[in-house]
């Protein structure tokens, strides 16, 4: 039996290989309360695919690990130098988050590697620094590690023989740019003791349990809880993945992505039914260089909270009243307005119907909460509506795409409620409702794949294609000896002299992509390639197009189609017809 759980800021959701879905409500202060019961109600678990949001809470909240830095004489300052790009350009009181690592907890050594190997300076592992009590984690990166891990492997050798727990760049994230390798191995660390608690209470609840990483793709407990940071958008891919599936089934391989949940909203631009990749991520104002799907997410979800700001205007989010107390409406002592709170009262969600663990929701305390906040419910729809739209346009506008020619999909618990508002604020003219639709992220981690993913930074003057046949083979062995393995690869390329780069198929495709992305190509000028990426995936047993789904009606807009896990708002105008896999599939009459 195939377990699916995903763990949200306000629901957990379970999905097995039935069918059966469970919602609970999830447990802020022991996220795996709420994981043990939801699969204690859908019963055996052999195989447990979980997509967790530990990782991501850990650094946002900022209560990770004490962690102390190693680096090269000179450098321990890069942590907090950064780029030379600003948080806001035009906001000259933006600052840049803290550094996860205090100024008195960056150790340096003698020890220099160059870029092209020679050994400049020898390392010393006598004169390691003493590490200061209550230290938890040491984050080891040396100058072009990413290449030439030596010296790094020589000082976490002489770090572990000391007892000290340690973590190297080289095998986090070994690709080139000191600062991105830096803060990724700091983040690293700074989330690894969390996880690694977390992940391990999981352990007794399956034969086999896999964790959901940034990229799509399943990874065994024990490399989860190694790398943590992979783990940062865990939920959230899977039902991307998911909801690319449903987008291709019903006719429309470039989509949209839209899940909005408790907390959080996340779009994703789906291209010829793949979910856009992404080299890196920025996570709360930090840089973390891992294989990741291009998800862009904001503080807007059905618990994301409404005022009146200092000069008079209606802001809602990114804060949150999650699941304890929740929304005013869901009587668990609760009393500011929140989205979910405003679309009850507008009739958006069934009045009188029970949400799972809540029972009926009080429409009189969530007209109460807002009216004491002095905010209309129509203003509050709009705004958070605003803001999605903007989210969206992110995704597809800002990377040279017209929304126009795309659908939005549709999902998690308030996603069908404003999905139809949500396109007529960015021009698009249908939307896909999955079946599931409030546990596609469940549903999705059901048909996740096992995936690993290996990048290699390129010396110059190397032959990419053995190094991307290396990173291949690699990739290869870390899934296994299975024969049924998809292997992807793709190169990261510039013109020489440029300071970024794109991830391309392969060295031809470069142009056309730069002249899309850019504007313009240099035809004539050679390609430089700086790291090759290999994915290697084993398809999941269960095909989730499989799994029973209730039969859809034609449905004429206004009215709502209330299920036992989300609520399809569907205003004037538009119209509902059943689609492929219990899809409901939304368009402008």
């Amino acid at each position: 039996m195939r377990v699916g759980v995903d763990t949200g800021g306000t629901f957990t959701d379970v999905v097995d290989e039935t069918g059966t879905l469970v919602k609970v409500l999830s447990t802020r202060a022991d996220p795996a309360e709420a994981v043990r019961a939801g699969v204690a109600r859908v019963g055996r678990a052999d195989v447990l695919a979980h997509g967790t949001t530990v990782a991501t809470n850990t650094l946002l909240q900022r209560s990770g690990a004490v962690v102390a830095l190693l680096t090269n004489e000179g450098f321990e300052d890069l942590i907090e130098i950064a780029r030379q790009d600003r948080p806001s350009l035009y906001d000259q009181w933006a600052d840049r988050p803290e550094p996860l690592v205090p100024r008195s907890l960056r150790l340096t050594m003698p020890g220099r590697i160059a870029a092209d190997g020679t050994e400049l300076v020898a390392l010393d592992v006598g004169r390691l620094p003493r590490i200061p009590d209550g230290v938890e984690m040491v984050a080891v990166c040396f100058l072009h590690a990413d290449r030439w891990p030596e010296h790094e492997v020589a000082a976490a050798r002489e770090l572990a023989r000391r007892g000290v727990d340690v973590v190297t760049s080289h095998s986090v994230s070994p690709e080139h740019r000191e600062y991105e390798r830096l803060v990724t191995t700091v983040v690293n660390a700074y989330v690894k003791p969390s996880c690694r608690a977390y992940i391990g209470s999981l352990a007794d609840l399956a034969p086999t349990v896999l964790v959901m990483t940034s990229a799509g793709g399943l990874v065994p407990l024990m490399q989860a809880t190694e790398r943590p940071a992979s783990l940062l958008l865990s939920g959230p891919a899977a039902g991307v993945r998911a909801a690319a599936a449903v987008a291709l089934a019903n006719g429309w391989p470039d989509a949209v992505s839209f899940d909005m949940g408790g907390t959080s909203t996340d779009v994703c631009l789906i291209s010829g039914g793949v979910p856009a990749p992404a080299p890196s991520r920025d996570i709360g104002g930090f840089p973390v260089r891992l294989p990741a799907l291009d998800i862009h997410t904001i503080g807007a979800g059905g618990g994301s909270i409404a005022q009146m700001d200092a000069g008079g205007a209606l802001r809602v989010g990114p804060r949150s009243a999650g699941a304890e107390p929740g929304p005013a409406c869901y009587g668990r002592g609760g009393v500011e307005p929140t989205v979910t709170d405003a679309d009850l009262v507008l009739g958006h969600l069934a009045q009188g119907s029970p949400l799972p663990g809540l029972g009926i929701l009080d429409v009189e305390a969530a007209r109460a909460a807002l009216d004491g906040a002095g905010v209309s419910a129509e203003g509050v729809v709009a705004v958070v509506d605003a803001a999605m739209a903007q989210a969206v346009r992110k995704v597809t506008v800002e990377r040279g795409v017209d929304p126009r020619g795309l659908a939005l999909v549709a999902f998690g618990g308030a996603g069908p409620m404003h999905a139809c508002a949500l396109a007529d604020l960015v021009g698009i003219s249908t939307v896909i409702v999955p079946a599931r639709a409030g546990v596609l992220c469940a549903v999705g981690l059901l048909g996740a794949p096992v995936q690993h993913d290996v990048v290699r930074s390129v010396v110059s003057g190397a032959d990419p294609d053995l190094a991307l046949a290396a990173a291949a083979a690699a990739a290869r062995a870390l899934v296994g000896g299975e024969r049924s393995v998809e292997l992807l690869t793709a190169v990261d390329c510039r013109y020489p002299g440029q300071s970024h780069e794109l991830t391309v198929p392969n060295v031809a495709d470069f142009h056309a992509e730069h002249e899309r992305r850019n504007g313009y190509a240099r035809g004539d000028a050679p390609v430089e390639v700086v790291a090759v990426r290999a994915s290697a995936r084993v398809a999941s047993p269960i095909d989730t197009e499989d799994l029973p789904t209730a039969e859809r009606t034609v449905v004429a807009g206004p009215a709502l189609v209330s299920e036992d896990d989300s609520t399809t708002w569907v205003p004037e105008g538009w119209r509902g017809d059943p689609g492929e896999n219990g899809a409901l599939v939304l368009t402008r009459t």
